[in-house]
């Protein structure tokens, strides 16, 4: 049932993205304007996450890990994710790699991953956004 209730987010979100790179959905009306940005100058840590998602959600992987590789590199794991999901949650059938894979790593070892990929990919925006001012 979980299995089910991840995959069923995923692809709604995915869904849900996709309507509003169509035009659909005014996405912006959801987020607000990004405070860091508007008061720094400068891009925040999740500055491009939506574009990319939107740009991921088109077909465009490699426009979307220009934009922010961190967050596409995170829709890349949502996509692994829902292909670990669809079997365990269709047909309840798991994978043993992924039981083994956890059983060996740590939650706080893959916190830390997720920190410092979203690090690197604030590094690369902050980068571009600097050598654009000057």
């Amino acid at each position: 049932m979980i299995a089910a209730a991840v995959l069923l987010a995923l692809l709604g979100s995915f869904g849900v993205f996709r309507l509003a790179a169509a035009g659909k959905i005014d996405i912006g009306r959801w987020l607000a304007p990004c405070g860091f940005k508007q008061r720094y100058g400068l891009p925040c840590v999740t500055c491009g996450m939506t574009t990319t998602a939107l740009a991921f959600s088109q077909g465009r992987i490699f426009d979307a890990f220009y934009i922010q590789p961190a967050g596409a590199l995170l829709c890349c794991l949502m996509v692994a994710i829902a292909v670990i999901c669809f079997p365990l949650a269709v047909f309840g059938v798991g994978m043993r790699f992924v039981r083994r894979f956890f059983e060996q790593v740590k939650t706080r070892h893959i916190v830390l991953a997720l920190i410092v990929v979203l690090a690197a990919g604030w590094a690369v925006t902050l980068a571009r956004a600097l050598a654009a001012r000057n």
